[in-house]
């Protein structure tokens, strides 16, 4: 019997000896540059897949989460109308508002950019300043309001306008500006 014991051991320390050798392995196999590896081989091949065309290249959460609701029938997907006649696509929930619809503009406009020619910086203050947003030829202009209430729904087509600010919205002009720095320079 003492036998048949001892056995059981040594078949224990063997199981228990390979077992530590198997944890001493698993910690190289789970280190955070393998996971990461074979995290963005399996996204490759998963973004490389036709269905998946419209995720974008580096999509982020909320990019996948408005490509959900798209196909659930609670975002929509809207045409932007550049001025050299081009256009492309943006996603956006239908509680959108205008300014939304413009950060998601400024997102793919760089993402293209970033793509097409590498790193290209585009003055996004002076875009607004010069052009607006149109819909059914009515100007996109309120930030806070919803792109529902100017008719925008799925399928919609949006096109860039020119628009310049006139003078009695601006806070400050250029030459009241230029005043009063000008006067802090003199009493200095």
């Amino acid at each position: 019997m003492d036998a048949s014991k001892d056995g059981t051991k040594e078949k224990a320390e063997e199981a228990g000896t390979s077992t530590s050798t198997a944890v001493s392995t698993t910690p190289e196999y789970n280190s955070t540059s393998i996971k990461k590896a074979r995290l963005q081989s399996t996204l490759a091949a998963l973004l490389s897949d036709p269905i998946l065309a419209d995720v974008p290249k580096k999509p982020s959460l909320s990019d996948v989460d408005t490509l959900i609701n798209l196909e659930l029938g609670s975002a929509m997907r809207i045409t932007i109308l550049k001025l050299d006649g081009t256009s492309f696509e943006v996603a956006l929930m239908n509680s959108a508002t205008v300014k939304d619809l413009k950060l998601a503009i400024k997102k793919k406009v760089n993402d293209m950019e970033e793509s097409s020619m590498g790193h290209r910086h585009i003055s996004w203050k002076h875009v607004w300043a010069n052009f607006c947003l149109s819909c059914h030829n009515e100007k996109l202009l309120d930030d806070s309001a919803s792109l529902q209430g100017y008719g925008v729904r799925n399928n919609s087509q949006v096109q860039f306008i020119p628009y310049v600010v006139s003078r009695a919205s601006r806070k400050h002009t250029r030459s009241k500006r230029h005043r009063f720095f000008h006067g802090l320079n003199r009493k200095a």
